[in-house]
């Protein structure tokens, strides 16, 4: 079971922001727009003008609201900035519409510039408290959240802010069991690489920063991406790129393997593993080699990216070595690689029901992927979700699964066509989505390209992060009465965006102008509904994690309205209506007497009052308090055989106080693993409700309508099947 929502939250919420300077207070250079930002810029204002579903005109009051948001993304915690320094800044509040009509972006990156002056001023000053020590004997706490805190007026109010920061994190590695100069030693090393990171920032960074404060102003979901996050966007939804095969993470300043994809030039060579350094990067067989050594990781992938069957040559430290251990240069063919572990998966799962056994695919989808440039150029086997499916159904059918389970959690969306597509493979031919433009012309998007691939019982899992393309296959689903929706509320999302080459509107050869992804529709179910700030409402509903205030569409001060419309011309092909409350009925009875479920719920409640709390005590003893009751929880929660995993998950998921790139990767690695082999409850009891359908639909629950909260539980065991 995952037990690690109150640890992230601890984890999460009082780190320190990797943006410091040293104690010498030296300043990176002040970042000035080139002139392809400010055209860019003007390129997106005219496109946004003309063409999106809200079109709002760029004036005054529209430069007010991304004055606004401009400040919330640079400061969302109000650290940085004073109310003096807002007082000032805001007397260029109404300037940012001129910035952009005029192609000068002066004023959007002074506030940049301040910004990180400020940062500079504020983590410096934080640093030097690392040689004084602090007394944690005293009474005071550090709040987690600021975000609806006023701007501090004074500096030794942001003084005050920071020296309850960096106790907070000499504290949590302290509980950790760090002595003190171990302590100063890890925490002066975080501040000075965050230092040293805060100076490798661009004006690309600077400059899409501000554009998305722009376009975000107008609607939630319209971005801008510069040329390379666009470029790796493309990558996301095609789930493909030219390189080594390798992924690539930051530590300490070295470019860091972290792991090998299978069948990839870097795994194939036998010449690299997991933990090597790469400290240059030479193109061909004669380049000339360039350091990468403190350089930004995407700046070294992108050097290491290249065309196919182009060579790459890396200057390599090897895991073992130390820093002057000796280097090797490895000769590497980029080929095209295969983002296999983002594709969509599938498990069979058992479950047992007296002398009888069910067995359930869970067909897992992190997106709605599909490969556009290839679909465009004519091919028909190309990478894209509802492709990838058929197949795994196929192959689930052959092991003769009596129900399928497809898992959207997590699933922010994708292409609106692979949403169509897949909820063909369930529902077969015919209208699936509605679309609206910004004149009220409404298209109704039918599926013509795919066949019923699967008609057995079908469950949805979704929850408040599955978003977008998620819930209009899990919409359709519900209203053909196709299948049995599960889990939380979505997201919520209700919009279409289509992505515009802005290097394609200024008719440039090169890509230097990014891109915009820009909204311009609204999408509604075939009953006339919307997802729009409502989401999808499960059939039968799960534990709910977030709030909605904090998290999804209603949480945006600007999203658009939830409207209806007509109904398309549709026919259910099923009804679930009568079968819901006696699933509902065996859902509750089994998960009152489930242990797993009954710690998630505790853990929910726990993280709602620490939410709610919003502060956390810097008294050692408090705290130590703290760490061993949820240690005697977590020891509590398991016995007998199972003692020793729960034991090796809680060590797995206990705050050691440490950041991602400080912790030994081989430890780091295994931990993960750990993390994601703990038992999922929340899909163990969508496949047991699964489970239940199909009992019902075999007519096996003959007594099922009878059930009450008071009857036996119904015991199902789940195994998984590799």
């Amino acid at each position: 079971m995952k037990q690690k929502l109150i640890w992230v939250i601890l984890a999460l919420a009082t780190a320190v922001q990797a943006t410091t300077l040293d104690t010498g207070a030296s300043f990176p250079q002040a970042l000035k727009p080139v002139l392809q930002e400010a055209q860019a810029a003007h390129l997106a204002a005219d496109l946004l003008s003309r063409g999106h579903y809200k079109p709002i005109p760029l004036d005054d009051a529209l430069s007010t609201k991304i004055f606004d948001k401009y400040l919330k993304s640079l400061d969302p915690e109000k650290l940085y900035f004073l109310q003096t320094d807002i007082d000032r800044l805001g007397v260029d509040r109404t300037l940012l519409d001129d910035a952009i009509r005029n192609e000068d972006l002066s004023v959007p990156f002074e506030i940049y510039n301040l910004y990180i002056h400020r940062a500079a001023q504020h983590l410096a000053y934080a640093r030097t408290l690392l040689q004084k020590g602090f007394d944690f004997q005293r009474d005071e706490s550090y709040q987690i959240d600021r975000k609806n805190q006023p701007w501090p007026t004074a500096e030794t109010q942001v003084q005050d802010l920071w020296r309850k920061r960096v106790k907070n994190d000499w504290l949590r590695l302290k509980l950790a069991g760090k002595d003190d100069p171990s302590i100063i030693r890890i925490l002066d090393k975080r501040y000075d690489n965050a230092r040293k990171r805060l100076s490798r920032i661009t004006s690309e960074d600077a400059f899409q920063t501000f554009m998305n404060a722009y376009t975000m102003a107008i609607e939630p979901h319209t971005n801008y991406m510069g040329p390379r996050a666009a470029e790796n966007f493309g990558i996301a939804m095609r789930l493909s790129l030219v390189g080594i095969g390798a992924v690539l993470t930051e530590m300490d300043e070295y470019t860091t393997i972290r792991e090998l994809v299978p069948g990839g030039p870097a795994s194939a060579s036998g010449q690299l593993k997991v933990g090597d350094r790469i400290v240059g990067v030479a193109q061909g067989e004669v380049g000339a080699m360039e350091d990468v050594l403190g350089a930004r990781l995407d700046d070294t992938v992108a050097l290491i990216r290249g065309t196919a069957d182009s060579t790459v040559r890396l200057d390599v430290l090897p895991a073992e070595a130390g820093p002057d251990g000796s280097h090797k240069i490895v000769t590497l063919i980029r080929k095209a690689i295969s983002m296999q572990d983002q594709a969509a998966k599938a498990k069979v799962y058992s479950v047992t029901e007296g002398n009888t056994m069910r067995r359930v695919g869970v067909i897992t989808l992190p997106s709605f992927y599909e490969d556009f440039n290839a679909r465009q150029h004519g091919g028909e086997d190309y990478k894209s979700v509802s492709h990838d499916v058929a197949s795994l159904l196929a192959d689930l059918k052959k092991q003769k699964v009596d129900g399928v389970l497809v898992d959207l959690r997590n699933n922010a969306g994708g292409s609106l066509r692979q949403a169509v597509e897949l909820t063909g493979l369930f529902v077969g031919k015919g209208p699936v989505v509605q679309e609206r433009n910004a004149n009220g012309d409404i298209n109704v998007e039918t599926n013509i390209r795919t066949g019923i691939a699967w008609d057995g019982p079908l469950g949805v899992l979704i929850n408040r992060a599955s978003a977008s393309a998620s819930e209009i296959f899990a919409a359709a689903v519900q209203d053909y009465g196709r299948g049995l929706i599960m889990g939380e509320l979505s997201f919520g999302k209700g919009t279409v965006q289509t992505m515009a080459s802005l290097d394609q509107v200024a008719k440039s050869a090169k890509s230097e102008y990014g891109e915009l992804k820009m909204t311009i529709a609204q999408f509604f179910r075939v009953n006339g509904g919307t997802t729009q700030l409502r989401g999808v409402t499960p059939d039968i509903a799960f534990p709910v994690f977030v709030d909605a205030a904090d998290f999804g569409e209603s949480s945006f001060d600007n999203a658009l309205p939830w409207i209806n419309i007509k109904a398309a011309n549709y026919a259910p092909v099923g009804d679930l209506t009568d079968q819901v409350p006696i699933l509902l009925a065996l859902h509750e009875n089994r998960v009152r007497h489930d242990k797993g479920f009954q710690y998630l719920l505790e853990d929910i409640v726990q993280a709602q009052q620490l939410r709610k709390k919003n502060m956390m005590s810097l008294n050692e003893a408090d705290r130590r308090r703290e760490r061993d009751a949820q240690g005697k929880r977590l020891a509590a929660r398991e016995g007998g055989a199972g003692q020793g995993a729960a034991r090796a998950t809680g060590s797995a998921l206990q705050d050691d106080g440490l950041q991602v790139d400080e912790r030994n990767l081989t430890k780091e690695l295994a931990a993960e693993k750990t993390r994601k082999s703990a038992k999922d409850v929340l899909l163990n009891e969508a496949v047991n409700i699964l489970g239940d359908e199909v009992s019902l639909q075999t007519n096996n629950f003959k007594l099922a309508a009878h059930i009450t909260s008071t009857s036996p539980v119904m015991v199902m065991e789940l195994a998984p099947h590799n």
